[in-house]
């Protein structure tokens, strides 16, 4: 009998070690290799499973990318309002299960609470990375420190993550560089379609919880100011402070009442040549706006590449749109995920964010402004949107 006990305790003293091996967090395994006492966080068999060695060799043979099969990758996004929040929901979860991963993908509606809660799920749940698109970037403080306390990884997508230091990087689209082109697409649009200067326009930005819609204002005046102080530009609002132009939570329907109140106020006897918009869905809600008041469609800038505004653009309603394909970001960001997992840790960058507390690496991809004149070769290998470009 005290044999049988003998046995049983060790078979649950074994069964205890392996329920702990595979709720770490992906910082664990960096952590643990140093101790004999605590396992493996990662889930990988003991030294003396030759088939799990076997396994990962035959993956370098056949040239796939090695990944932690069985780690839980978490993917907190702030919505799926836009176009190109949907699709990075899809793109996620498409490649983050064939690396081999498990995905736990939620989205909050733009509610800070609602994000850090799924944040904390995922970390209870063993994520050993968490991928943030951040509701409001300065507002994840304390769960993200609670994920790096957990040994998750933490990699910010599409927007920084400020005033923490559970931050190991940042997935972008240059922020600052998306606004240059914007205002210098602006600057085209209206040399080509409105004769000469002066040109009478106005300023929008994005949601001001949104730390890239201050950068992309920020590049697109860089190129304005300079003409508007010289008197080619004419802000007839008035309106060129950052905190004036801002549009809560990225929402079109405010953006289109500003429009309307900016329209009724400064532009009854007056044609608008141009506008500033930060987006797509803001794009059109300002096209609307002066089609509803009888202005001819003025330039007007945007982002995303969404597909109703790359119609727009091909039929000349809206003049202009920058894509920041979502595949590319996901693939860069699984890629990172990847380099993690594999023990490999953070790839090098040269660019790197200051986020209040700490230096951040960024890994930026590079923007592209799309007109109607470009539109078929920027979308060549998009099929989706190249087949909205009917002639």
């Amino acid at each position: 009998m005290k044999a049988k006990k003998a046995v049983s305790l060790l078979l649950a003293t074994v069964l205890a070690a392996t329920m702990l091996t595979g709720c770490g967090g992906g910082r664990g395994t960096e952590e643990t290799d140093q101790t004999d006492e605590t396992p493996d966080d990662a889930g990988e068999e003991k030294p003396d499973d030759a088939d799990a060695e076997g396994e990962e060799s035959e993956d370098e043979e056949t040239g796939e990318t090695p990944s932690a099969e069985g780690g839980i990758v978490g993917v907190a996004l702030p919505w799926l309002g836009t176009q190109n929040w949907a699709e990075a929901e899809v793109m996620f979860k498409e490649q983050l299960e064939a690396a081999g991963y498990e995905a736990i993908i939620q989205a909050a509606d733009q509610k800070v609470p609602q994000q850090q809660q799924q944040i904390e799920s995922m970390i209870e749940n063993g994520a050993q990375v968490i991928v943030v698109g951040p509701v409001d970037g300065s507002q994840l403080g304390s769960v993200l420190e609670k994920a790096k306390d957990a040994g998750v990884y933490v990699i910010g997508y599409d927007r920084l993550l400020e005033n923490t230091t559970g931050v190991d990087g940042i997935v972008q689209f240059g922020s600052v560089k998306t606004g240059e082109l914007q205002a210098e697409a602006l600057l085209q649009g209206l040399k080509e379609q409105k004769g000469e200067a002066p040109y009478n326009i106005e300023l929008f930005g994005g949601g001001p919880a949104d730390p890239n819609a201050p950068n992309f204002f920020t590049g697109a005046m860089s190129v304005l100011q300079p003409l508007i102080d010289d008197g080619t530009l004419v802000v007839v609002s008035g309106q060129t402070d950052f905190t004036q132009c801002a549009t809560a939570d990225w929402d079109n329907s405010k953006a289109q009442s500003r429009m309307d109140a900016i329209l009724a106020g400064n532009y009854s006897d007056i044609e608008i040549d141009g506008v500033l918009s930060p987006n797509d869905g803001i794009a059109r809600a300002i096209i609307t706006s002066c089609e509803n008041a009888g202005q001819p469609i003025p330039v007007v800038s945007g982002l995303d590449a969404e597909n109703e505004s790359v119609e727009w653009v091909w039929s000349g309603r809206q003049y202009s749109t920058v894509a920041k394909p979502t595949n590319a970001l996901v693939e860069e960001t699984v890629s990172i995920i990847n380099s993690l997992l594999s023990g490999s840790g953070m790839p090098e960058t040269d660019v790197t964010a200051n986020n209040g507390m700490i230096d951040v690496p960024v890994y930026e991809l590079p923007p592209v402004v799309v007109t109607k004149d470009n539109a078929k070769e920027v979308f060549a290998d998009d099929p989706d949107r190249l087949a909205l470009l009917k002639d």
